[in-house]
């Protein structure tokens, strides 16, 4: 803890050396722009209730150092290279820019930026932050991933291994290959070398502990259906949703996921165990990235799935309860329903002393009703959740149940939950690193998302801390991000959102058809593409609108978390349009370590915020991540065969040039 208070002191001491000016611009368009936007949005709140919460230091004042010098200038939009020039012209201007960077390096002190080819074919930017030997070792990787027989059986050719050649070779086997490829290391002092070397490349870390354990789909099955189901029993009550309720058929979460983590329940203890390896998390990227990193969670590592199915079907219900007593499709926000809209509505049951009792507890806001509860109840290690969510009948007055009843000794595993992640929010803002919460399957995802807003409402006030995770292959997912937007407006909290595809599509879809309710998944992969860039570009409009209400824009903050290279480009396109630089901090790029670096690695280079989503773990224990990569590569044939040849380019301009022994030394500071 000493070494990080000495590096926070550090940081502090960097950012009162080098301040920041900001230029605040107060024209009459501006301020007209101002109060047109409030005006129209308070017209049109076309968006749900319970609003599910949300990823970037761009939404914060990150207290790392934008320039070392005073008079060194941003880098301007127009040292990007166009995309429509033809592509073998740019990768040789390109190609001829980096080489007269690399014969003139920046001053000392003076940190670097290059120009931008946003057809990402350059191979120098892409990989110049690696060794000969490391280039060689990804294109083995990329070769046998490119083999579907070796991907279909990775996870049996890698336990063989491990007996035919024992622990030490197949350890060294592994690090020359797939470990070495997509794990930083073993444990939190071993990835240091990866996060210093990433850091003066212009790229900052996502902290993930990739450890899991390898259980058989008996002992899957077995573990979610005992920890998913009350031990008052499975009561599938009236007005009940088949959706939130445990289906053996999917009980291994595994099922057709490629690309996430699973955590199965096995006990408190487990949870709590859990608890202490994201503060070691939290730990290592406060000690190596100067206020810049980020660590990722789970909340199902943290507690009993059926306390999240639960709160997730109470949610889903208050909402069609809304429905009804508008008596139209939407939320509160959208129909801007009073208290005394709500005395009118239960008038006709007289003097109802519950009735009266729920109106008192209503939270509500100037604009009018937020929630029909006071959700923050959620996150109150006070609150029970039982007796939290009732409603009054409509006709008969009396109060019923949106919850099942939870026994005590659920309730107090519920609360357990919320400690752990309260405790583990508040090391996050004591040490100055942001949460990340991953988004999960939709029968969690409405209670993991309104826990994640509370935890925004509770600790985002002054900056960022806690994001959220929104999956865009979903039909609902512009609407869920409209309304959290308008909820951390109205309760003037920061808001950060890492918008992804998604990583459950076939599993959702099987699921809905199996248990009988409506498919969440957009239907094809143009429409999941269509959603994340509506749902983009409403989310810069609202950060243009901020800029020029002189508000502070970094109150909203995304991650574009992409793999795929258009919508990436039409971030950077959308960002040019409507003026907002790399430097407002504002929106970020992410990617895994292992894959597209000709993406990320150029992204960072160029002064844009750039990350790597970063595994660590003991070799043994992260085989269940190394096989989902390895099958998630697989998809993905497109983007391996540019990688691979990206990868050859460098490798034969390398050997040409008698660079066999290069060695990475960059002198860019991150965004």
């Amino acid at each position: 803890m000493a070494l990080l208070r000495s590096l926070s002191a550090q940081r502090t001491a960097i950012s009162l050396v080098y301040g920041r000016n900001s230029s605040k611009s107060s024209s009459s368009v501006a301020v007209a722009a101002c109060r047109s936007f409030h005006q129209r949005d308070r017209r049109r709140s076309t968006v749900i209730t319970t609003g599910e919460g949300s990823a970037s230091e761009f939404a914060n004042g990150v207290n790392g150092v934008r320039y070392l010098h005073s008079g060194e200038r941003p880098m301007q939009a127009s040292t990007l290279v166009q995309p429509d020039l033809v592509a073998g012209e740019t990768v040789k201007r390109s190609v001829k820019q980096q080489s007269s960077q690399e014969k003139s390096p920046s001053p000392a002190g003076s940190p670097q930026r290059d120009p931008l080819d946003v057809t990402f074919n350059d191979p120098i930017a892409a990989f110049k932050s690696k060794t000969t030997g490391e280039l060689m070792r990804a294109y083995l990787v990329y070769m046998i991933c490119s083999s579907e027989k070796l991907v279909e059986h990775n996870m049996t050719l890698m336990k063989w291994s491990k007996n035919i050649l024992g622990q030490r070779l197949f350890t060294a086997l592994m690090k020359a290959t797939f470990y070495g490829h997509f794990v930083a290391g073993e444990d939190q002092i071993k990835i240091i070398p990866t996060l210093e070397r990433l850091r003066s490349f212009g790229v900052k870390p996502i902290l993930d502990y990739s450890v899991e354990e390898d259980i058989t789909q008996e002992e899957a099955e077995k573990r979610e259906v005992e920890s998913s189901v009350s031990s008052a029993g499975d009561r599938k009550e009236e007005g009940s949703m088949p959706q939130y309720h445990v289906d053996k058929s999917f009980a291994d979460r595994r099922y057709k996921v490629s690309s996430a983590r699973t955590y199965f329940y096995l006990n408190e203890a487990t949870c709590e165990r859990n608890m202490e390896i994201f503060i070691k998390c939290l730990e290592a990227v406060s000690g190596a990235t100067f206020g810049t990193g980020i660590t990722a969670i789970k909340l199902t590592a943290l507690g009993r799935p059926q306390l999240l199915l639960q709160l997730s079907e109470v949610i889903m219900r208050t909402r069609k309860y809304m429905e009804d007593m508008v008596g139209g499709q939407g939320n509160v926000l959208t129909h801007h329903k009073t208290i005394k809209d709500l005395e009118k509505y239960y008038a006709s049951l007289g003097d109802n002393k519950d009735v009266k009792e729920f109106l008192n507890n209503v939270t509500s806001d100037k604009e009018g009703i937020l929630h029909l509860f006071p959700w923050s109840g959620i996150v109150d290690e006070d609150s029970q959740l039982s007796d939290t969510f009732r409603v009054p009948d409509s006709q008969t007055g009396q109060m019923r149940r949106l919850i099942s009843q939870i026994p005590p000794k659920e309730e107090e595993m519920f609360r357990n939950m919320i400690r752990r992640l309260n405790t583990i929010v508040k090391a996050a803002a004591d040490l100055d690193v942001r949460i990340m919460v991953d988004a999960e399957q939709t029968y969690f995802q409405p209670a993991i998302s309104r826990i994640t807003l509370e935890m925004m409402r509770k600790y985002n006030k002054e900056k960022a801390i806690v994001f959220n995770t929104y999956q865009c292959y979903l039909r609902e997912t512009f609407r869920e991000v409209n309304t959290d937007l308008e909820q951390a407006k109205r309760q003037n909290f920061y808001f950060g959102a890492k918008l992804v595809r998604g990583a459950y599509m076939d599993q959702e879809r099987d699921r809905a058809k199996s248990l009988g309710y409506p498919d969440p998944v957009n239907p094809t992969f143009e429409a999941t593409t269509d959603m994340y860039h509506k749902t983009l570009a409403e989310c810069l409009r609202r950060i243009k609108l901020m800029k020029d209400c002189d508000d502070d824009a970094r109150k909203i903050g995304i991650m574009v978390a992409s793999h795929n290279e258009d919508t990436v480009r039409f971030a950077i396109q959308q960002m040019k349009e409507i003026g907002i630089s790399p430097e407002d901090k504002v929106i970020c790029f992410g990617q895994l370590l292992g894959m597209c670096d000709y993406i990320t690695f150029p992204l960072g280079q160029a002064g844009y915020s750039a990350y790597k989503y970063i595994p660590y773990g003991p070799v043994e224990e992260v085989l269940p991540y190394l096989s989902r990569r390895a099958q998630e590569n697989k998809g993905v044939l497109k983007k391996i065969k540019k990688e691979k040849r990206l990868l050859l380019s460098e490798i034969r301009r390398r050997l040409l040039r008698g660079q066999w022994f290069y060695k990475p030394k960059g002198n860019y500071v991150p965004i």
